[in-house]
């Protein structure tokens, strides 16, 4: 008899124990992962780096080739939303396979940005980008690149790479689009703290952010965090 009452006794416990860690769960959000259009997100791998830089609620990520048309033709509009909405791009050289000239224009762009100013790196991507259909050849992205730095009174290193920092930092940015497991560029990804949204069509990036934005303001942080602002 009073094996069988710490059995019922047990069993009772267990039900409770479940049912609480049922609740539990059931209040951790889930991570949104969607995307504009919707229904098209790709198949990611490790999407542990969607994440905003730190002090950031909503940033853009993006994964680009220097070489790539469609890269090109995203280009503005990205840049076009960082200044309307006022928030970070964090942006990534990922190179194709079979582009001739792609890595040699990631390093160029890598030693403005690291070596000479962030905004003249973006307005030599922006030139390249403008250009490609005047690039045949690594000749060509070279004389292009030596007009560049002329024209904004630069003077171009004989060696612009002699330690290899440079291209270690374009292949981490290649690696981790590997980890992320992309297919194609560019890849650009609204994210935030609570979940990201691949943007498939850039005619939908402004759509997204204003996702993401409602997305940050949904939670209690986020409530919190207007309710100072007024």
């Amino acid at each position: 008899m009073l094996a069988k009452v710490v059995r019922l006794r047990l069993s009772a416990m267990s039900r409770v124990l479940s049912a609480a860690l049922f609740v539990s769960l059931a209040a951790i959000p889930a991570m949104a992962q969607t995307s504009v259009p919707p229904n098209e997100v790709s198949h990611f791998r490790d999407t542990s780096m969607l994440v905003p830089p730190p002090g950031a609620k909503v940033a853009i990520l993006e994964w680009e080739d220097l070489e790539c048309p469609a890269c090109a033709h995203a280009f503005p509009f990205v840049h076009m939303a960082i200044d309307h909405y006022k928030i970070p791009l964090l942006r990534r050289d990922f190179l194709i396979p079979g582009h001739m000239w792609s890595r040699e224009a990631a390093i160029y762009a890598r030693y403005l940005q690291d070596k000479v100013s962030p905004d003249l790196a973006t307005e030599y991507r922006r030139e390249v980008f403008a250009s490609q259909f005047k690039i045949a050849s690594k000749d060509d992205l070279n004389r292009l690149t030596q007009g560049f730095f002329t024209k904004h009174g630069k003077q171009l290193p004989f060696v612009v790479d002699p330690t290899g920092e440079l291209v270690r930092e374009v292949n981490a940015d290649h690696d981790l689009g590997e980890k992320l497991g992309l297919n194609e560029t560019p890849t650009i990804i609204v994210v935030t703290p609570k979940g990201w949204i691949q943007v498939k069509d850039i005619s939908d990036l402004y759509q997204a952010i204003d996702q993401a934005e409602a997305m940050v303001a949904s939670t209690p942080e986020g409530h919190r965090t207007g309710a100072k602002k007024k």
